[in-house]
């Protein structure tokens, strides 16, 4: 999920962000695609504002709640294996349906971005779900701990920047942040994806979810538009 806000009359007028509630200080916008061919609207982020312990939780080291989780035993190569294994997968006509949204509106790190942001878990049932399909595959391979999980693409890249784990080469595994207008600010980044492999001519491969088509796709992006990537310590 990508960075903007919006008020709650703009939230009125646009049709997919007609949740059936009132959202604590906002909610959703239009469902934003991922395609870089149309550059598309930005998606758009739950409003309200983080506490500041919030704010700091979001950039601690990564922490996990077992010592099995702690232990890096996952590869890059199982990570994109079951991240393939999704490509195909669709929402629905209202932007939703996706087993990514289902998992993450019912997850504890829900609870966390709602304090952040403010809304409700339902918002994340028909929200952009780009940030939501990574965290997903992060936490269904045991790599959680390394991946991160959040909603929103901007504040996910800077958990990586705040963990020293951001950088500008492309990895097999990477997590890469896409901004459509090609700036290298991470508060302009609109997409999140993994990255599959450098193709060594300006373009990279991806997986990625919450393409134009509205499906997990694998797609060849040009580097101009990549902000960054993130690091997970994937093991050997």
């Amino acid at each position: 999920m990508a960075k903007h806000r919006i008020t709650a009359a703009r939230k009125m007028s646009i049709a997919r962000a007609a949740l059936g509630a009132t959202v604590i200080a906002g909610a959703f916008g239009a469902h934003a695609s991922a395609n870089a061919d149309s550059a598309p609207a930005p998606e758009q982020q739950i409003t309200g504002q983080a506490p500041a312990a919030d704010h700091a939780a979001d950039h601690a080291a990564p922490r996990s709640r077992t010592n099995d989780e702690t232990r890096i035993s996952v590869t890059a190569d199982q990570v994109l294996a079951l991240a393939r294994s999704q490509v195909g997968t669709s929402e629905n006509d209202a932007g939703g349906g996706t087993p990514y949204q289902q998992w993450y509106a019912a997850s504890r790190r829900a609870a966390e971005t709602i304090a952040r942001d403010g809304g409700r878990p339902a918002d994340y049932l028909n929200a952009p779900w780009c940030a939501m399909f990574v965290s997903w595959v992060g936490e269904k391979t045991g790599a959680r701990p390394q991946v991160g999980w959040d909603a929103y693409t901007v504040t996910y890249a800077k958990w990586f920047e705040a963990n020293d784990r951001f950088g500008t080469l492309a990895k097999p595994g990477a997590v890469v942040f896409f901004s459509w207008s090609g700036s290298k600010d991470l508060d302009d980044i609109n997409h999140v994806g993994f990255v599959v492999k450098d193709n060594r001519d300006g373009t990279i491969s991806t997986i990625e979810g919450n393409t134009g088509n509205g499906k997990v796709e694998e797609r060849v992006r040009p580097k101009s538009q990549v902000v960054g990537y993130g690091y997970p310590e994937y093991a050997s």
